[in-house]
C-alpha cells in the first residue's frame, strides 16, 4: 500500500485527477455506450415502440443493480480513509462484507423482480402497446442483473485501490460485446426484443467476471478471503449509512422515471415516453466525463481526508469543480449545435425528429454549471459525512425535479416535463455551493 500512499498524498492534485478521472470518464462512456447502442438497434431494427420499453425497464435493472453500487460507493469511501490511515485490516474486512452483502441483496430482488414483474412494469410506465415488448426485454434482462451488481459494487472499490485502468477496463468489455451480440441476435438472429435483452445480460455477465478475475488475481491489493465474509456489524452498519446515500440516488431516480413516464404518458403519448428515450441516453453518453471527474474525486479526496492532509482536499474540490465546469460547458455547445444530427443516429422517424431536437436543447440547458453539484454530494461521500451527502444527492432527482415533473405538465403539457430538468439542476447547484461553503470555512481551513 505504499505506493497508493505515496500517489494519493503526495502528487500533483491535477496530475493525479487526471490518472483517476480519464479511466473513469472512459469507462463510463463506454458503459453508457453500451446503452446507446441498445437503443439505436432496437429502434432502427425493431421500432419507435422498443425504445420506449427500454426506457421502461432499464431504470427497473438499475434500481435492483443499485445495491451493489450502494455497498461499492459506501464500502470504497470506508477501504479509502482506511488505506490513508493505514489500516489495511478494516480494509479488507470491509471488501468481505462488501462481496457478501452484493451477492445475498441482488439475489433477492431478482427473485422479487421475477414473481412481481408485470406489476413492476405497469408502475414504471409500461402502459398501453409498450406493456409486451418491455416484459419480453425484461423476461431476460433480469437475469444479468445481479453479474451488473456485483460489477457497480467492484467498480469503485477498484478506484479505491488505485487502480483506474483496471475499473476502466471493467467497463469497456461489456459494451464492446454488446455491440456484437446486438448486431447477432437481433439483425441477423431475427429474436427481435428477447434478442436485445439477452444480449445485455451476457454482457453484464461479461463485466461482473471481469471484475471477479481483478480480485482474485495478483493485480489486486485486497484479497478475497473467507473470513471476511462474515458480516461485522460496525462495518456493515458504516457502508449502509454511506451506500444508502447511492442506493436512496438510484432510488429517486426511479421515482423520477415512474412520474416522468407517467406526465409523458398522460400529457402526450407513447411517442413522448420514446422522446425522453432518446434524450436520456443522450443525457447518459454527455455526462460521461462529468461523471467521470466526481469518480476520479472520490479516491483522491477520500484518501487525503484519512491521513488530514485539508489543503490537499480543498484544491481537490476546487480543481474538480473547475474541469468539471469547463467540461459542461463544452457539452452544452456541442449539443446546442448538432441537436438534430444526434436524433438522426437514434431514428428515422419523422414524428420523433420534429420533437426531440427543441425538447433535448431545454432539458441540457443548465449542463456548464452541474459539476459543481456532483462535487458537492461527493464531497460528503468522501468524508464519511452521511446526512448532508444524502440530503445533496436527493436535491435534483427527489426534492426539486420530481415535484417539478409532476407539477409543471398540469400547466404546460409536455413542455412542463422538459423545462423542469433545467430548473432543478439550477436550484440543486444553488444550494449545494452554500453547503460546501460552509463545510470548508467550517471544517477544512
Amino acid at each position: 500500500m505504499n505506493k497508493l500512499a505515496n500517489e494519493l498524498g503526495t502528487e500533483k492534485i491535477s496530475k493525479l485527477l487526471l490518472k483517476q478521472a480519464v479511466p473513469a470518464t472512459i469507462g463510463i462512456l463506454v458503459m453508457s455506450l453500451n446503452m446507446i447502442v441498445d437503443t439505436i438497434f432496437v429502434g432502427q431494427w425493431i421500432g419507435v415502440l422498443a425504445i420506449a420499453a427500454i426506457t421502461v425497464v432499464l431504470p427497473i435493472a438499475f434500481l435492483i443493480s443499485s445495491i451493489g453500487m450502494g455497498i461499492g460507493i459506501g464500502g470504497s469511501s470506508i477501504i479509502s480513509r482506511a488505506l490513508g490511515a493505514n489500516n489495511t485490516e478494516k480494509a479488507f474486512l470491509t471488501f468481505g462484507n462488501q462481496i457478501c452483502l452484493t451477492v445475498i441483496l441482488a439475489i433477492l430482488f431478482v427473485v422479487l423482480g421475477n414473481v412481481f414483474s408485470i406489476p413492476i412494469l405497469d408502475l414504471f410506465g409500461a402502459k398501453g402497446e409498450i406493456l409486451p415488448i418491455a416484459s419480453e426485454y425484461f423476461s431476460v434482462i433480469i437475469y444479468g442483473v445481479p453479474f451488473l451488481a456485483f460489477a457497480m459494487m467492484g467498480n469503485p472499490t477498484i478506484r479505491a485501490e488505485g487502480k483506474p485502468k483496471f475499473a476502466m477496463y471493467a467497463m469497456m468489455v461489456p459494451a464492446v460485446l454488446n455491440v456484437v451480440l446486438d448486431i447477432l441476435f437481433i439483425k441477423y438472429f431475427n429474436w427481435g426484443m428477447w434478442g436485445a435483452g439477452l444480449a445485455t445480460s451476457l454482457s453484464y455477465a461479461s463485466c461482473g467476471l471481469y471484475i471477479l478475475y481483478f480480485f482474485i488475481s495478483s493485480k489486486s491489493e485486497l484479497k478475497i478471503i473467507p473470513k471476511n465474509f462474515k458480516l461485522n456489524f460496525d462495518i456493515v452498519k458504516e457502508i449502509a449509512q454511506l451506500g444508502s446515500i447511492s442506493i436512496v440516488r438510484q432510488g429517486a431516480v426511479s421515482v423520477l422515471m415512474i412520474v416522468l413516464n407517467y406526465s409523458l404518458f398522460t400529457y402526450g403519448d407513447e411517442i413522448s415516453i420514446a422522446v425522453f428515450g432518446i434524450i436520456n441516453r443522450v443525457m447518459m453518453f454527455a455526462f460521461s466525463p462529468i461523471l467521470g471527474v466526481s469518480q476520479g474525486f472520490l479516491p483522491v479526496a477520500g484518501f487525503n481526508i484519512g491521513a488530514e492532509k485539508n489543503e490537499r482536499v480543498k484544491e481537490t474540490i476546487k480543481k474538480s469543480i473547475y474541469f468539471g465546469s469547463i467540461i459542461g460547458t463544452i457539452i452544452f455547445i456541442a449539443v446546442a449545435i448538432f441537436k438534430e444530427q444526434i436524433i438522426w443516429i437514434f431514428t428515422d422517424d419523422a414524428t420523433l425528429l420534429d420533437k426531440t431536437p427543441s425538447a433535448m436543447l431545454i432539458v441540457f440547458l443548465v449542463t456548464p454549471v452541474v459539476a459543481m453539484q456532483l462535487i458537492g454530494s461527493a464531497y460528503f461521500q468522501a468524508a464519511g459525512k452521511a446526512m448532508p451527502a444524502l440530503f445533496l444527492t436527493l436535491l435534483k432527482q427527489g426534492i426539486s425535479l420530481i415535484p417539478l415533473a409532476y407539477i409543471l405538465p398540469k400547466y404546460y403539457g409536455v413542455l412542463g416535463v422538459w423545462w423542469s430538468f433545467p430548473i432543478a439542476d439550477l436550484l440543486s447547484t444553488i444550494i449545494t455551493v452554500i453547503v460546501l461553503k460552509r463545510e470548508i470555512d467550517k471544517n477544512l481551513q
